[in-house]
């Protein structure tokens, strides 16, 4: 009995052995044929912005290898009088060193790097980088002109980076115009002693003086953009304040930011991310809806629940009004030489250099 019992249990032992090793449908495994890596896909070209009641006139995406010179022209030297009228002390040249393009990443397939550098060349201690597209593109009312811009190196006094237009036409039987009676316009001025905000701004004259330059005759309006309220501040902002923290929110040099003007007939309305923020009209009374009074008037208003700076007036004589005009676009960096003119006042010891602009594009539409 031991022995059968002994032998049932040899039998059952096997017969358990053979189940477990018999494999099932679920424990096949198939192997798969190895699979080609995917090829990592390169973006498309920009796609500009599609704005309603506007159609793409020209644009720049920056996204060659070198810069597109049937679109602009390199500005090279000291301007007038040696600094080109702005006080400022660097010579702008034509070198990779101060103007090139760069690859962008993801969301900036190509960038407008304009840097200033403090080194010695020719006759200065500073060099920068400077850019216009006189005779080659230029446009007027009925526009919008936008550039998304990173001032990101713009962080001392005497630092600074400008996005501006000049005049593009002259009036018949003029050998030339004479500023500021052509005017002029500033859409983005940017300048390290003033980080925390940007100055949109036009410049024009109060007499025709014949066409000859005297220095009293010189209209300016401009606001201030507060980059942290997104509106103009309650007090126009000082030098101060500087430098900003690396991609500090608040300052202009902490990232992108889209800087735009729209052109009509009658007005000029300066934005920055699309917060108006300056409006300047063109004509005696138009800013308030009151009678021609003679006077360059302006106040801070609320719109739309932001304070907005109102301007007037700009077409002060029959012989030019100049913002009926076209006007060229002019790219920009300088080193400040001294507190009464332009980039926010004289250079400071501790400022660092390079310093770095990028443009990731400049576009403008017209109107339908």
């Amino acid at each position: 009995m031991k022995k059968m019992i002994f032998m049932l249990a040899v039998m059952a032992a096997f017969s358990s052995c053979s189940e477990d090793d018999t494999p099932t449908d679920e424990s096949v495994i198939i192997p798969t044929p190895p699979q080609e890596p995917e090829e990592p896909q390169q973006p498309g070209p920009p796609v500009p912005t599609q704005y309603e009641g506007y159609t793409l006139l020209w644009n720049d995406e920056f996204t060659g290898t070198t810069l597109d010179t049937s679109k602009w022209n390199y500005e090279t030297g000291t301007g007038i009088n040696g600094n080109f009228g702005t006080g400022q002390l660097d010579r702008a040249t034509d070198r990779p060193e101060n103007v090139k393009i760069e690859t962008g990443d993801a969301t900036n397939q190509g960038l407008l790097n304009i840097t200033t550098r403090k080194e010695w060349y020719v006759d200065r201690n500073y060099t920068s980088g400077r850019l216009n597209t006189k005779d080659k593109f230029s446009v007027g009312p009925g526009s919008r002109i936008e550039a998304r811009v990173w001032a990101r190196d713009v962080k001392f006094k005497g630092q600074g980076f400008a996005f501006w237009m000049m005049p593009a036409e002259i009036p018949a039987g003029q050998p030339h115009l004479m500023w500021p009676q052509g005017g002029e316009v500033d859409i983005m001025e940017y300048v390290g002693a003033i980080p925390y905000a940007n100055l949109g701004s036009v410049h024009y004259a109060w007499f025709w003086m014949n066409n000859e330059y005297v220095d009293w005759n010189h209209g300016h309006k401009g606001g201030y953009y507060n980059y942290e309220q997104q509106q103009v501040p309650a007090v126009n902002p000082q030098y101060g304040q500087w430098p900003a923290t690396d991609n500090n929110p608040h300052a202009g040099s902490g990232g992108y930011h889209l800087y735009r003007i729209d052109w009509y007939a009658d007005r000029m309305e300066f934005s920055v991310d699309q917060n108006v923020y300056h409006i300047n009209y063109f004509n005696d009374g138009g800013a308030f809806g009151t009678a021609p009074d003679g006077e360059d008037a302006d106040a801070k208003v609320q719109v739309n629940g932001k304070t907005v700076f109102k301007s007037e007036y700009s077409h002060h004589f029959d012989e030019w009004h100049p913002f009926s005009h076209n006007f060229y676009l002019i790219l920009s960096a300088g080193v400040g030489g001294n507190d009464n003119m332009t980039y926010g006042g004289a250079i400071v010891p501790e400022a660092v250099f390079p310093c770095a602009t990028y443009i990731d594009y400049i576009r403008v539409y017209q109107r339908q």
